[in-house]
């Protein structure tokens, strides 16, 4: 069996860490260079970085802090914002990404993830989901989560695989920075749907959160922010805590 693995994520704005809730109200929560490290010592399995107002600003992913993140830590790197072709792509892992999260771009443009994918390798390739329950559906939204699509988040991501992403990101809008637990449905519907990892993300707000998004899902990482960031659960906690509940977890 795999081991779960359970995820940071660093939400950059304007060169500093930051959290919302339900994709508003954002707020600092520190230097991404040092939380990045503290999670590097604690046990993190990956890291996540997102340039949360990239896309929004028009313009590219912060490089320089890429690079400075990816020299003081040694654990598969992340990142996401802003992302919208094969040199962009080029230079974030040149700079030290191991992978690149793309979401907006690749809604506008789908052959971009196979673009993405024959360059880099398919496991160079996570397609971030940002999801909303409306109508009793769950849809794809896209700018920060700012702008609705047409998309099912079930068939986009089942598209997403095909045209070569070895990964999906999925974050429900509607628990993100609720720390009332993961959505399990639309969770392990988009896991049995496809055939390659999801990253549970949003409403992570306790240990036994991750135990339920083990148990009851598919799910093969659990990523969280604020409850890390603010050192409301620690990691080396948390993994023990899984532990002793029979969870695969990688120590």
């Amino acid at each position: 069996m795999l081991k779960k693995r359970i995820i940071p994520c660093l939400d950059i704005k304007d060169g500093r860490t930051v959290k919302g809730i339900n994709f508003e109200g954002i707020r600092d929560a520190g230097d991404p260079i040092e939380l990045a490290k503290r999670y590097v010592e604690q046990g993190a399995d990956e890291l996540v970085f997102l340039d949360i107002t990239a896309t929004i600003e028009g313009r590219k992913t912060l490089v320089d802090l890429v690079r400075k993140i990816a020299h003081e830590i040694n654990i598969p790197f992340t990142v996401g914002g802003g992302i919208n072709s094969v040199a962009a792509v080029s230079e974030l892992i040149g700079a030290g990404a191991d992978k690149v999260s793309i979401n907006s771009a690749a809604v506008k443009n789908p052959t971009l993830i196979s673009d993405l994918a024959k360059e880099f390798g398919s496991q160079c390739v996570v397609l971030a989901i940002d999801t909303k329950f409306v109508k009793d559906t769950w849809m794809v939204f896209v700018h920060g989560g700012r702008k609705a699509t047409d998309l099912e988040t079930i068939l986009w991501a089942q598209q997403a695989e095909q045209m070569g992403a070895g990964e999906i990101l999925l974050t429900s809008m509607n628990n993100d920075g609720t720390k009332n637990g993961f959505a399990l449905d639309i969770t392990q519907a988009v896991s049995q749907a496809i055939n390659i990892p999801v990253i549970a993300s949003g409403g992570a707000g306790s240990a036994k959160d991750f135990e339920h998004l083990f148990c009851k899902t598919d799910a093969s990482a659990g990523l969280a922010a604020s409850i890390f960031h603010y050192g409301e659960v620690d990691i080396p906690v948390l993994k023990q805590y899984l532990k002793k509940e029979n969870i695969a977890i990688r120590l």
